[in-house]
């Protein structure tokens, strides 16, 4: 069998693996909406695509009219994680094209797949195990991974999944040798910001044309076409 062509993969949850149909939008509205009775409409404006969750309640906070602070954020995220476990379960949710397939192959292969998202472990973990995803990735003080508590700057979760990828390995990792799946710009910027190669898949809120302008590597329309699978295994 040919081997595998990234030491590891490091992938992206909304719009890359699922879409969860608006339940974090909603989730988070609710956290907020518990403090501040003026929300409606507040947080129309803001753009959660490729975001991490630490940043996002910063923006909100800034469109509310509110001071941010860290142990304030951390609040929100805790209610946030409890809304979400409801809101998880509401229409609209859908493992998208091929990924289920590109997670068993590459287990199969014995490949390290990790996560490298901007959600918080808590509200990744829903997100996924609605759709049975959870069991392909690690969870736990040990895992391999990149999550939003790593950083509020989507480069430090990149990062931060290559350090525990190089410490799982027993080396240290050339950027080149990881691959980034994602299907936002700020997965491709960040992940360049660390070295890494993307993958951009337009199934999330950017197509195809979006992903190759803001510099992704290697484009395809889902993980069930034929040029990511080449991408992945080589």
């Amino acid at each position: 069998m040919t081997p595998l062509p990234w030491a590891v993969y490091l992938f992206d949850i909304d719009g890359t693996l699922v879409s969860a149909g608006g339940a974090g939008r909603r989730a988070l509205e609710r956290t907020l909406g518990e403090d501040c009775e003026a929300l409606e409409g507040r947080l129309a404006a803001l753009r959660l695509d490729g975001m991490t969750d630490r940043l996002i309640v910063r923006e909100a906070m800034r469109l509310l009219d509110r001071e941010f602070d860290d142990a304030l954020c951390d609040a929100v995220l805790a209610r946030y994680v409890e809304h979400l476990r409801a809101e998880i379960l509401g229409p609209g949710y859908t493992v998208l094209p091929g990924v289920e397939e590109v997670l068993e192959v590459l287990q199969g292969r014995g490949a390290l797949v990790a996560l490298c998202t901007g959600n918080v472990v808590g509200g990744a973990l829903l997100k996924l195990a609605r759709g049975g995803l959870d069991r392909f990735f690690e969870w736990g003080a040990a895992a391999v991974c990149g999550f939003a508590g790593d950083g509020e700057d989507r480069e430090h979760v990149v990062r931060a999944a290559l350090g525990r990828a190089s410490a799982r390995l027993g080396r240290a990792l050339d950027p080149r040798e990881a691959l980034v799946i994602g299907d936002t710009p700020r997965d491709v910027s960040a992940a360049h910001a660390v070295g890494i190669p993307v993958l951009g898949v337009a199934t999330g809120r950017y197509a195809e044309a979006e992903l190759r302008q803001a510099g992704a590597d290697h484009v395809a329309p889902s993980l069930a076409d034929a040029r990511a699978r080449r991408v992945l295994f080589g």
